[in-house]
Formats: C-alpha cells, sequence, structure tokens
C-alpha cells in the first residue's frame, strides 16, 4: 500500500496521523490563493451575505404595496402614481454569518490506508474554511466530537476564531489517538443536538464526517437546523473503503466493536468492501438529495490542495466541479 503514495507527499508537518499547530496553521497562507474561489465555491462563505431579513440597505430587493410603519422615504412614487396605490421599496441588506463546521473525529474517522487518517484530512479541510473564513472577516465556530467527548467553539472573528478551532481540532484528534479502542459515549446525533443549541440563525453549517453513523433519526434535527440555516455535508473517504488496494496479504483489523482478520488476497473479500462502501454511498446520496443538501467528497488518498486542483497542475474536475456549482450528488 505505500507505493500508492509514493508520487503524493504528506503536507509539511505532518504525520498522517497526529495533528499539529504547523500543519494546520500553514492553510493560514492559502487565503489569498483561494479568496476568489471561495467566491464560487460557496458564495456564502465570502465576507458578505445576502440576509433573509429585509431592510434598508445598498441593494434594492423589490417593490410591494405601502404597510403601516413602513419608511416613508423608501415610498416608490412612479409606480404608486401609476396604480394609484402607494408603494414602498424594499432593499436587501447586508449581514454577517457565521460559519460552523461540524468535524466528525469518531473512530471510523481514525482510518487511512494510504497517505493520512480520514481525521487527519477533516482536520486540513476544517482548518482551510477556518482561515477563509475569518479572512473574509466572519466569524467561525465548531462543534468537534470523538467517541468520548464533545468540544464546542462558539463563533468567534479574526484570527482568535481561527486559532481557537485548530486548537480543538489538535486536542480532539490526541484525545481519540489515546482512546482508541475505549467504549464510546458520545454519537454524531449528540453532536447534531449540540450544534442545533450553540449554532446562530441564518449560519453556513459544514457537516465534515464519513457519515457512518448518519441514520435516518438524524433527518428530523437536520431539517430543523435547515430552516434557519445552510448545510453543506463533506464526506471523507479512503479507498480502501470501496475495497481499492495493490495489498494481497492478510491484516488485523479492529475498531470500537470487533477485532478480525482480512484476507485482501481475496476478490471475495475486497468484493465485500466495495459492495458495503456503495451502500452506504447509496444511503448518504439518497438522504442528500431528499433534504436537498449538498453533498462534497474528500480523500484522504491525495493532499487536500491536490485535490482541489491548485498543485503540481492536477485538476480534479469531480471535486471542484461539486463545489463550483454547490451541488448534490444524484
Amino acid at each position: 500500500m505505500k507505493n500508492q503514495a509514493t508520487s503524493l507527499a504528506l503536507p509539511r508537518h505532518s504525520d498522517g496521523v497526529n495533528v499539529c499547530l504547523a500543519e494546520l496553521i500553514q492553510y493560514k497562507n492559502q487565503t489569498v490563493r483561494w479568496l476568489a474561489p471561495a467566491h464560487s465555491i460557496w458564495s456564502q462563505l465570502s465576507g458578505k451575505h445576502q440576509s433573509r431579513h429585509k431592510g434598508r440597505g445598498m441593494d434594492f430587493a423589490e417593490v410591494r404595496p405601502y404597510q403601516p410603519g413602513d419608511d416613508i422615504r423608501a415610498i416608490d412614487w412612479r409606480v404608486t402614481a401609476r396604480s394609484g396605490k402607494t408603494h414602498t421599496k424594499l432593499f436587501t441588506e447586508e449581514r454577517e454569518q457565521p460559519v460552523m463546521l461540524l468535524v466528525d473525529l469518531s473512530t471510523s474517522m481514525q482510518f487511512g490506508s494510504t497517505l493520512m487518517l480520514k481525521s487527519v484530512q477533516a482536520a486540513h479541510f476544517a482548518s482551510l474554511l477556518s482561515w477563509l473564513t475569518v479572512a473574509e472577516q466572519d466569524r467561525i465556530g465548531a462543534v468537534i466530537f470523538t467517541d468520548q467527548q464533545i468540544t464546542e467553539c462558539k463563533p468567534r472573528s479574526r484570527q482568535q476564531g481561527a486559532l481557537h478551532v485548530i486548537n480543538a481540532l489538535i486536542n480532539a484528534q490526541t484525545q481519540q489517538l489515546s482512546n482508541l479502542g475505549q467504549p464510546s459515549s458520545q454519537r454524531f446525533s449528540d453532536a447534531l443536538k449540540r450544534l442545533a443549541h450553540l449554532c446562530p440563525k441564518g449560519s453556513e453549517i459544514v457537516i465534515i464526517s464519513d457519515f457512518y453513523q448518519l441514520t435516518e433519526n438524524d433527518r428530523r434535527r437536520l431539517s430543523q437546523l435547515r430552516q434557519h440555516n445552510r448545510i453543506q455535508f463533506v464526506h471523507l473517504s479512503d479507498p480502501l473503503e470501496a475495497g481499492q488496494t495493490p495489498y494481497r496479504g492478510t491484516a488485523f483489523v479492529t475498531d470500537d466493536q470487533q477485532s478480525t482478520w482480512i484476507d485482501f488476497s481475496a476478490s471475495k473479500t475486497r468484493h465485500g468492501l466495495s459492495q458495503l462502501y456503495d451502500d452506504q454511498q447509496q444511503f448518504l446520496h439518497a438522504f442528500c438529495k431528499r433534504m436537498a443538501v449538498p453533498l462534497h467528497s474528500i480523500s484522504a488518498a491525495i493532499p487536500l490542495l491536490t485535490q482541489l486542483g491548485q498543485l503540481n497542475g492536477h485538476s480534479y474536475t469531480s471535486f471542484s466541479e461539486q463545489l463550483i456549482t454547490g451541488g448534490a450528488n444524484d
């Protein structure tokens, strides 16, 4: 399996398993490169956002019949004269929009067969989003969960906001690695509940996970969150989960529920893994489609910036197109 990584180097300061400050803070330098794509990737991540609330502002929105309490300075005299009834102009108000991350660092995310653990890649992406958010003068917050603990980072602005999230990611990853094999006391649904309490209305919510803990029971909570916020899913995966590996030996695999030997030389084994992965993907895609939640994908087998098409001339159009359109996979 090491041969797969020979042409793909780990990011600076990264060992693919642990997470350190130098490893995540380097994404701050990427904000200049990514500010322009950020407008087309997720326009809601840019500094000024269109509010759902109407009020006096710079951008004209619509004309409607005058109502008691409306500002008489906003009366549209042309429409009033033409219709014979008083009409007033409405304007779209520019407002700050907090960005809230939900980052899954549980046991299933502590897996990686090629370059890095899924949890490490999740921390990299969360760091990039954090720096982009504060660079556009928005507040960044997060809910980070492991098997034993859920960490809340209240939305903050400026550099302190990004550093708060980064330090929480580092601590959570360290804790999860030291507690591997211990019984789980926290679940994805628990993290969603905490997110609902912490998240300001009108937020951009980005959920970063492999979604193995996502169930139909989570639909109600997500629907409630979606009433006043915009939600996007970012799915983390590893090739081996889909049975994709050149390794043809036997390996001992364990998680918090069971341990077993897996023979990767058997095509039946690889096909079985592929089928399980496909089933999970079908559920996830259908779930997102029914909720109209955009779904994006990131691999733990390729450096993040390479996947985004910014290094070494690579262009990973499937990922980039998903982000540019902001649409869900069908």
